[in-house]
C-alpha cells in the first residue's frame, strides 16, 4: 500500500509541475496562481498545498528538473569519446547554447529561472556543484593526458566554471547581449582551454 501511495503521490506532483510548468509560460509567474494550477487540474488549492507548501515552491521542483536535464546533457558529453579537451570546449558551447535557447529564448521561462535565482536555492546550489564536477574531472583526465599543465584541478574547476558564467546565466546573457565587445561562446572556451594548457 504504501509503495502504491508513495506512486501515486508522484505521479500528482508530476502531473501538478505539468500544468503549473505550462501556465508559468502561458501567462508568466506572476499571474499564475495556485488556484489558477487547481483549477486547470479540477481540485481544490487545498490538494495542491498537499504536495507544495508554496508557488515558489513550484517554481523551485520546475527549476530542478530544468537543472536534472541539463545534468543529463553534461554527462552525455563527458562520457563521449573524444579527448578531454574537446569535450570540456564541447561542455562549454553547449551549456551556454541551451541556456540562450531554454532560458533566455522565452521570457517566461526566463522568469521561472530568475525567480529559482533570486531566492538561492539549494538546487540551484547543487546544480552549480555538479556543474564543477563534470568540469574538474575532465580537467583531471586533461592532465593525465598531457593536455591540460594544472597543478589543482578543483580550483581550476572552479574557475573555468566562474570565468563562463556571463555565457550560462540568464540574466548575465540578457544583461551582455548588446556589448559589441563581448566574447563569443566559442572564443571564452578556446581562451579558458589555453590558459588550462599551461606553457
Amino acid at each position: 500500500m504504501n509503495a502504491a501511495h508513495g506512486h501515486e503521490s508522484s505521479d500528482m506532483r508530476t502531473r501538478i509541475l505539468g500544468v503549473a510548468e505550462g501556465l508559468f509560460r502561458h501567462y508568466g509567474f506572476d499571474k499564475t496562481t495556485v488556484a489558477d494550477i487547481a483549477r486547470e487540474l479540477g481540485m481544490s488549492p487545498a490538494n495542491v498545498y498537499r504536495f507544495f507548501a508554496s508557488k515558489l515552491a513550484i517554481v523551485e521542483a520546475i527549476a530542478e528538473r530544468m537543472f536534472q536535464e541539463r545534468h543529463r546533457v553534461n554527462m552525455a558529453i563527458f562520457s563521449s569519446e573524444a579527448a578531454a579537451s574537446e569535450r570540456l570546449r564541447r561542455l562549454l558551447v553547449e551549456n551556454h547554447r541551451l541556456s540562450v535557447e531554454t532560458w533566455t529564448a522565452d521570457r517566461k521561462v526566463h522568469d521561472i529561472v530568475e525567480v529559482a535565482m533570486t531566492q538561492n536555492w539549494e538546487s540551484i546550489e547543487h546544480h552549480l556543484g555538479q556543474l564543477a564536477d563534470v568540469i574538474e574531472e575532465l580537467i583531471r583526465q586533461g592532465t593525465a593526458s598531457g593536455e591540460f599543465d594544472v597543478p589543482d584541478a578543483r580550483r581550476a574547476a572552479v574557475c573555468v566554471r566562474q570565468a563562463y558564467v556571463s555565457m550560462i546565466h540568464p540574466s548575465l546573457i540578457v544583461q551582455c547581449a548588446d556589448d559589441r565587445e563581448r566574447a563569443d561562446a566559442e572564443e571564452l572556451a578556446e581562451f579558458i582551454l589555453r590558459a588550462l594548457r599551461g606553457r
